[in-house]
């Protein structure tokens, strides 16, 4: 299974938010692709989803921004990649597979939800960003 870069940069957008909780104060998706160098029309296509779904919302005007809708705490890394990627499968199903195949995609599956969904937000923010920008990538 690969992460997009919607998934990735939702991710970033959302502990971004989650550091500048405390404060209250809005943040701008501008201020977000400075300090990220990322491009802000890409990051107002992910916001979107993530408003939709009711884990941030917008304040209008020129102090204007986004900020969490919940406490970083209640917000697991599940929440924000599944509204982005869709569901989390490793595989397309195919009928005639075996079914000890099926059994190890199954358990696959299964590992990466269990850790989406045991990782919340406030776990990601309380790391420094330098780990998110690093240019390694990971494999199993």
């Amino acid at each position: 299974m690969k992460i997009s870069t919607k998934g990735r940069y939702g991710l970033t957008i959302m502990i971004a938010l989650a550091k500048g909780h405390p404060s209250k104060k809005p943040i701008s998706l501008k201020a977000i692709a400075q300090e990220y160098q990322l491009s802000e029309h890409y990051l107002e296509q992910l916001i979107a989803p993530l408003r939709n779904v009711g884990l941030v919302k917008s304040v209008r005007g020129a102090k204007g921004g986004y900020l969490l809708a919940e406490e970083p705490k209640n917000i697991t890394a599940a929440d924000i990649i599944r509204p982005l990627e869709g569901p989390i499968r490793p595989v397309e199903e195919m009928d005639d597979e075996q079914p000890a195949q099926k059994e190890l995609w199954r358990r696959i599956r299964d590992a990466v939800k269990d850790v989406l969904d045991s990782t919340t937000l406030a776990d990601l923010a309380e790391h420094d960003g330098s780990i998110y920008q690093e240019e390694h990538m990971f494999y199993i």
